[in-house]
């Protein structure tokens, strides 16, 4: 029986961003439009309402665009395959130097695993795999770790260097 195991990039992020976007816009408004004689008139002169509408397209150009894209995690056995609707890199498990199961330095985000680097051989780069931004994050770790067994451990970038 092979595994074969399927994470969908998140996007709930993308979704609240626009939509805070939105109801600022729609608040904005209506704080700063004017009532007369039973009609909503709208200051379209307003700078802070042009800024805050190149907000709302930004934040659901990019919802879009990440939706249109569609990217995807799959972990098999014998290799790990990033894919979105345009491209497809798989790394096959034989092909991979190491695996780090760690946190990011500069994020501060609640979790002890954020981040899984992985480093292919013909590859300069290692590929970084932040868990959060996938949906079932645990599972996807749990994968993981059970293919960085298989592989070297990575080697001290500073191997005189003294703990703390």
């Amino acid at each position: 029986m092979t595994m074969h195991h399927e994470f969908r990039y998140k996007l709930d992020f993308y979704y609240q961003q626009a939509l805070i976007y939105l109801v600022t816009l729609v608040v904005y408004a209506g704080v700063r439009g004017t009532i007369l004689d039973d009609n909503f008139t709208l200051v379209w002169q307003d700078p802070i309402i042009t800024v805050i509408l190149l907000f709302v397209g930004a934040s659901f150009l990019t919802l879009l665009l990440n939706r249109i894209r569609d990217r995807r995690l799959v972990v098999t056995e014998t290799e790990i395959v990033f894919q979105h609707r345009f491209n497809r890199r798989a790394v096959p498990v034989e092909e991979i130097e190491w695996i780090h199961i760690g946190k990011e330095r500069l994020v501060r985000t609640a979790g002890r695993f954020q981040v899984v680097l992985i480093k292919a051989r013909r590859r300069r780069r290692a590929y970084r795999v932040r868990l959060g931004r996938y949906e079932r994050e645990r599972e996807l770790l749990k994968l993981l770790e059970r293919i960085a067994e298989r592989v070297p451990k990575r080697h001290s970038r500073f191997p005189f260097k003294r703990k703390r």
